[in-house]
């Protein structure tokens, strides 16, 4: 009887034994899935979703710990859960970035626009204002209007510099922004001298 005991003991122990190393593989390859999609996740969730990554961090932590302490069943039951977790992070940061893709795409274009008209601008308001010679002024513009107008015109390839260089820095937001405040000065210094836009 007593023989029989022990060896029903040791059959359960080899069951459980086998039923545990039959679960580490599959928990294995679990916890390296979910290694690898944040690797390749977490850079750009650290940039366009911040907020959720710590989360996610947290649960991948949890499992792994799980892992650690030979628990592969809790793996594999903890498993779809992280998954989906880490799905949802890259989901989210996926689109998050296709946005602000598009949106630099955008302001990219602006940029392009601008550094075509403005030059063009700013060149015709100098052509202008040169085209005055001594104490002469355009009709309808008082000496000091004109004297104004000039010094707007002088300042303004300063402030196309700046953009340009704005630019030049990858701050493409900030050139457009830059840009466009040249192209309004511009604009309404040719209107002050009665110039057409065109």
């Amino acid at each position: 009887m007593m023989n029989r005991s022990v060896w029903i003991t040791a059959g359960i122990a080899t069951l459980l034994v086998s039923a545990c190393s039959s679960q580490k593989e599959p928990a294995e390859q679990a916890i390296n899935k979910i290694d690898n999609t944040m690797a390749m996740i977490h850079d750009s969730a650290a940039k366009y979703t911040p907020d959720a990554l710590p989360g996610v961090e947290a649960q991948v932590a949890a499992i792994k710990q799980t892992y650690a302490k030979g628990d592969y069943a809790g793996v594999l039951a903890q498993a779809p859960a992280v998954n989906t977790a880490v799905s949802t992070l890259r989901t989210d940061a996926g689109q998050k970035q296709a946005a602000a893709d598009a949106e630099q795409a955008k302001v990219k274009q602006e940029w392009r626009t601008l550094s075509l008209e403005v030059p063009k601008l700013v060149a015709g308001l100098h052509a202008q204002v040169d085209s005055y010679k001594g104490n002469a002024v355009p009709k309808g513009v008082t000496k000091a209007s004109f004297a104004t107008v000039k010094d707007g015109v002088a300042s303004l390839d300063g402030m196309w510099k700046d953009a340009d260089d704005t630019m030049s820095s990858g701050d493409y937001a900030g050139a457009v922004t830059k840009g466009q405040a040249v192209k309004d000065k511009a604009t309404e210094l040719m209107h002050t001298l009665g110039m057409k836009q065109g």
